[in-house]
C-alpha cells in the first residue's frame, strides 16, 4: 500500500483551524467502524472518502461482518480504502474463530492477508485466554506480514452491545492488570493497543488516565463510539488522542479536533500550538 504525507485540503483556507498532520501520522489517529450497524459498501464509502478521507486513518469491519459479504465486495472496500491511504482492520472477530481451533485461526489469518487486510485486531471480550496465548497470536499475525492490534479492557462480556446491567453483574478487572497485559503485548511487537470502552468510560468512573500515564497516548486507541465520550477524551487529553468512532461520527469528531465547533463546555477551547518560526 502506497502512502504519502500530505496536508489535508479544505475550503475556506483563510480561516484558522487546528491543522491536521498529513498521513501517515502517528497521533490523532481516527479509526471508523465500517459495516455492522448499517450496511456499507464501496459506493457509500466513495462518498465518505470524497469529503473526509484526509481525517480517516483506518476502517474496521466490526462483528465479523466481512464473513457475510461476497469476497468481491470485501476486496472492493479494501482496495478503495487503500486508494485513500486508509488502513483496514478486521475487528475483534478472531475470538469467534478461536473457539473453532488452531487450524481455523491460522487459515483465518492467511485469508485476511490474501484479501488485503492490514491489521488483525485480537480481542477476548467473550472468552478467557491466557496472556501467553495472546502473545503467540501476536507473533502469528506479525509473521504473516500483518499488524497486530490487541484489544484490552477490564470488562468481561464487552464488545457486543451487552446490556449495562449484565456487564455490571460480571464485575470488572483491576485496571493495573490490563495495563500490565498491554505492556506485554507492546513488548511482543503489537503496533497499537485498542482500549475497550465498557468498564472504562461507560457507566463507571473513567480510568483512561492510568493507561495513558503508563503507556503513553501514541500506542493507545480508545473506543469512543458516543459523542459524549469522544468529546470527553478531547477535553481531557487534547486533539492528539487516538479514537475509534462510528463512521457516522467522523464529521462531528473532526469539527471538535479542528476546534471549529463543539458543545458548550468545548466551544472555542480546543486549541493547539505550533512554533511556526522553525
Amino acid at each position: 500500500m502506497k502512502r504519502r504525507s500530505t496536508q489535508p485540503e479544505r475550503s475556506f483556507p483563510f480561516l484558522r483551524v487546528n491543522e491536521r498532520e498529513g498521513k501517515p501520522r502517528k497521533r490523532a489517529l481516527t479509526e471508523i467502524r465500517g459495516p455492522y450497524y448499517s450496511a456499507i459498501g464501496r459506493r457509500y464509502l466513495e462518498d465518505l472518502f470524497e469529503t473526509m478521507s484526509a481525517y480517516v486513518d483506518s476502517l474496521k469491519f466490526a462483528g465479523g461482518s466481512f464473513t457475510l459479504m461476497p469476497e468481491r465486495a470485501v476486496r472492493d472496500i479494501i482496495k478503495l480504502c487503500h486508494k485513500h491511504d486508509v488502513l483496514v482492520s478486521t475487528g475483534g472477530f478472531i475470538e469467534r474463530v478461536l473457539v473453532q481451533g488452531g487450524d481455523a485461526v491460522r487459515r483465518y489469518v492467511a485469508e485476511c492477508k490474501k484479501l488485503g487486510f492490514d491489521t488483525i485486531e485480537i480481542s477476548a471480550g467473550f472468552i478467557s485466554i491466557p496472556t501467553d496465548d495472546w502473545l503467540r497470536l501476536i507473533e502469528l499475525v506479525r509473521k504473516s506480514g500483518l499488524k497486530a492490534k490487541p484489544e484490552v479492557g477490564i470488562q468481561f462480556g464487552a464488545g457486543g452491545a451487552t446490556a449495562a446491567g449484565e456487564l455490571k453483574a460480571e464485575g470488572t478487572r483491576d485496571p493495573n492488570w490490563a495495563i500490565a497485559q498491554a505492556k506485554r503485548f507492546l513488548d511482543a511487537g503489537a503496533d497499537i493497543i485498542m482500549i475497550e470502552s465498557e468498564g472504562i468510560t461507560e457507566n463507571v468512573d473513567p480510568w483512561p488516565g492510568k493507561f495513558i500515564d503508563q503507556l503513553g497516548m501514541e500506542k493507545l486507541m480508545f473506543e469512543a463510539a458516543d459523542p459524549d465520550v469522544f468529546a470527553w477524551y478531547i477535553k481531557n487529553y487534547g486533539v492528539h488522542v487516538n479514537l475509534f468512532v462510528d463512521h457516522s461520527q467522523i464529521v462531528q469528531l473532526e469539527c471538535l479536533r479542528a476546534g471549529i465547533w463543539g458543545t458548550k463546555s468545548l466551544w472555542g477551547r480546543v486549541v493547539t500550538f505550533k512554533d511556526t518560526r522553525k
